[in-house]
């Protein structure tokens, strides 16, 4: 995709957005094999402004799939593994003793750490420490690291895409929950079909390997993330999306009584924020111009299922999020178009004209009929 002129149509600028997405897909499906709901998601995503955290068992492609994705877009790429010997130092950066060798004279010297970059891999982020683990908050939220009293802004476009194995506990530390609000959306990654287990086995056991090739740059992500925020939305999607983000909070009073059940927290402000930003980058990459109730039910899930916390009722019958994200979805109803129209009182048919013979079964009357009664 080309440096894009300022000055376009609204159908033209959809229209080249919507190409964008297959060329870039095209060159990410040459190394990664089905997964079309996990890599759609992590596009959503970074055309939304916004950070993702990927989650699933080992062997599903995750720090793959976005090492091509990053491959695949013409944008600085680096890659943190966390363990827990990592400092918040190692991410940020440090300050080391600089040596004029002419003059002798010492002055101290800031070296920039991984975390400026274009896009962020943090590798399994929930196998360090808490202190590590908060030294990325103020990068996602503030897109600025500060340092030894100074603070470095962040090159845009920046995304932070973390990864995280649900199967191992031993050794790990949860992410905080003011944490996992910074993360736009959690994409829960599944096995792969038959088929296309069949596909990956064939593709990775033979020779040769099929280079990706740019598609993007920094400049066209940043004039997308910009096209996204102009995606019309109506007053009632927006309710929708607030109205959903309400339900998941247990002490509120429009709350299901499921949800007073089975959660001990809900979603805040910032969920139905996300909603709605998901929705506008869904109906870009779509080819489409205004958010419908489709698109904000198709990113709720990733959007809240990070964000609301069961309770001791709810692990003990078995309940998960997910099954409460279905039941909420379908219990809000969608709001109307429109105000309410008031129910107008019936108005009396009009009195067949004269000569006219009567209706059957009905008695026959002469002149006008009598005025209604007033009560």
């Amino acid at each position: 995709m080309s440096p894009t002129p300022p000055q376009l149509s609204p159908e033209e600028a959809v229209r080249r957005v919507a190409q964008a997405r297959e060329a870039l897909l095209g060159e990410v499906h040459k190394v990664i094999i089905g997964q079309e709901e996990m890599i759609e998601q992590m596009l959503i995503c970074m055309f939304a402004r916004g950070n993702c955290l990927m989650i699933g068992v080992p062997g599903l492609a995750k720090t793959l799939t976005i090492s091509t994705i990053a491959r695949a877009l013409a944008m600085k790429f680096s890659r943190i593994q966390f363990t827990p010997d990592l400092m918040p130092s190692d991410i940020t950066g440090t300050e080391i003793i600089d040596v004029d060798q002419a003059s002798g004279q010492r002055t101290f010297r800031f070296v920039r750490g991984p975390i400026f970059a274009n896009i962020v891999l943090a590798d399994e982020i929930n196998r360090t420490p808490p202190k590590t683990q908060a030294a990325l908050l103020q990068a996602m939220q503030e897109n600025e690291v500060t340092a030894a009293g100074n603070t470095y802004p962040l090159e845009q476009p920046f995304f932070v895409m973390a990864t995280q194995n649900p199967i191992e506990q031993e050794g790990t530390y949860p992410l905080p929950e003011a944490q996992l609000d910074r993360f736009m959306l959690s994409i829960n990654i599944s096995y792969p079909t038959r088929a296309e287990e069949r596909e990956i086995v064939k593709a990775t056991t033979q020779t040769g390997s099929r280079d990706v090739k740019p598609v993007l740059q920094g400049q066209d992500i940043l004039w997308i993330q910009q096209l996204v925020r102009q995606v019309p939305t109506s007053q009632h999607m927006i309710d929708y999306a607030v109205d959903l983000s309400r339900a998941t909070r247990p002490k509120e009073p429009p709350s299901p009584e499921f949800v007073k059940n089975w959660l001990a927290w809900g979603a805040g402000p910032r969920a139905a924020q996300n909603i709605i930003l998901t929705a506008k980058a869904r109906v870009i990459l779509h080819g489409r111009y205004a958010v419908t109730a489709d698109d904000v039910r198709a990113v709720t899930p990733p959007v809240l299922r990070h964000r609301i916390f069961t309770n001791f009722n709810a692990d003990a019958e078995g309940i998960d999020v997910e099954q409460i994200i279905e039941r909420i979805i379908a219990t809000v109803p969608e709001p109307s178009y429109g105000e309410r129209v008031p129910v107008q009182p019936p108005v009396a048919p009009p009195a067949p004209p004269r000569g006219s013979p009567p209706s059957r079964g009905a008695p026959s009357r002469k002149g006008p009929p009598p005025p209604p009664v007033v009560e």
